[in-house]
Parts: C-alpha cells; structure tokens; sequence
C-alpha cells in the first residue's frame, strides 16, 4: 500500500512548496507528484499517469479539494471511481469529505436495523430504511459534490476579480503590465547576459552561438533576444 501526495498549481510561476510541506508534514512518506495544469484545460497527464498505477488500499493526500480538480463533474467523478476502487482519498483542509468519512457513512446508514418483535411493523420499517440510506447516501455524495463546486465557485470568482481589477485600472489610465518597448530585467537575464559578453564570438569571446546557448542554460529565441537587447545597448 503505498500513499502519494499530488500536488498541483496553474502555472510555472506559481510555488509548490506550500502544498508539498502541508502534506509531508501530515504523511512523511508520501510520494509527491507533482503538476503544473490550468483550469482552462482537461489535460494533466501526472494526474492520469497516477490514477492508472493506484491499487486499492493506496492513499492520495491532497492539500485540498480544488487541487484534486477545478471543475465539480469531474472532480466528483474521479472521487467516486477511486473510491470504487478502494483507494483512500485525504483533503487536508477539507477532512469531511475524506473516502473514510464516507465509508463510515455508508457502514452507519446501512448497518440500522429495526426489531420491534412484530413481523408487521418490522416489515414497514426495513422498507422505509432502505429509502432512508438512499437518501442519506445521496446527501453524502451532494456534500462531496459541493466541496467541488465550491472549488470551482472560488476559481470563477478570482478571474472575474482580476478582470475586473485589470479594466478599473484601465480606466483610470493606470498602466497595466510593462509599458511598450521596457522590459523587465531579472537576476537569470544579467548573468546570461554576462556569460553572452564573455564567450560569445559576437563579442570577442571563442564559443560559437550554440554552445554559448548550453552555457548559459537558456533557449534559443531567449538567447538571441539578449543579444539584440545588448546590442541595442
């Protein structure tokens, strides 16, 4: 049995190490799986490469829901697919909706019993307990199901703060991002930018185009933009 911890975050920019700390400081043994998706896409191929090598018995502990998935349909799918399977999901900030919370649910709502002694009134009530663990494994599943579309709710509403933050600057004239023709200079840029004037054949240097590349560990279109900024310079 084996217990991971998937962590998951919308571009490259954005940091890991918040949700890799939180879960190994729950599980010091997780795996962490890591992942860099959008919600804007359905692709997160870490995301199905770990699905597909889960046994039942395995653990996936998520920092919270909405790293699981941002959209509630498919969230709750895999949810329930996994669960059917015997794997043991973990949300650390939302612990109600674990795979054991629900287990014991089930174990509870179906385990009632009702013996009053008379067939009749024994009758009756095993009918009308069957319709109550229906009901109460269907409120079960909408409690997962909101803690998705909570998720996804948040997400929404973060965009719609950040367009409308971007078009009230805008319509106050404040400047939005780089102004045309700056651009921004970062630590990588100025040591590459080092390396460039040094070995570079173009600047009296011995090392030719490409392998000025490999020093500087950047790509192609990245490195040739530092040479025209240098020379512009």
């Amino acid at each position: 049995m084996s217990v991971y911890g998937y962590v998951r975050v919308s571009t490259r920019k954005q940091k890991l190490d918040r949700q890799t700390t939180n879960i190994l400081s729950a599980y010091h043994t997780a795996i962490i799986k890591s992942e860099f998706y959008t919600g804007t896409t359905v692709i997160r191929p870490e995301w199905d490469k770990l699905k597909k090598k889960l046994h039942s018995g395995d653990t996936v502990v998520f920092d919270s829901v909405s790293r699981m998935s941002r959209n509630a349909d498919e969230g709750f799918i895999d949810y329930q697919e996994l669960f059917d399977a015997g794997v043991r999901l973990v949300f650390l900030k939302e612990p109600h909706i674990n795979t054991e919370v629900y287990k014991q649910s089930i174990a509870k709502t179906f385990g009632i019993e009702v013996s009053t002694g008379n067939e009749a009134v024994d009758e009756y009530f095993a009918g009308n307990m069957e319709l109550i663990n229906r009901l109460l494994m269907k409120l079960a599943q909408q409690q997962i199901k909101l803690a998705f579309e909570q998720a996804e709710k948040e997400v929404a509403d973060l965009h719609q703060r950040i367009s409308e933050g971007i078009r009230e600057s805008k319509l106050k004239g404040t400047q939005v991002g780089l102004a045309k023709g700056t651009s921004l200079t970062t630590r990588k840029s100025l040591d590459c930018k080092n390396i460039i004037k040094m070995h570079s054949k173009t600047f009296g240097g011995s090392l030719s185009d490409e392998e000025t590349i490999k020093l500087c560990g950047c790509s192609r279109n990245t490195y040739y933009k530092y040479k025209r900024e240098m020379y512009k310079g």
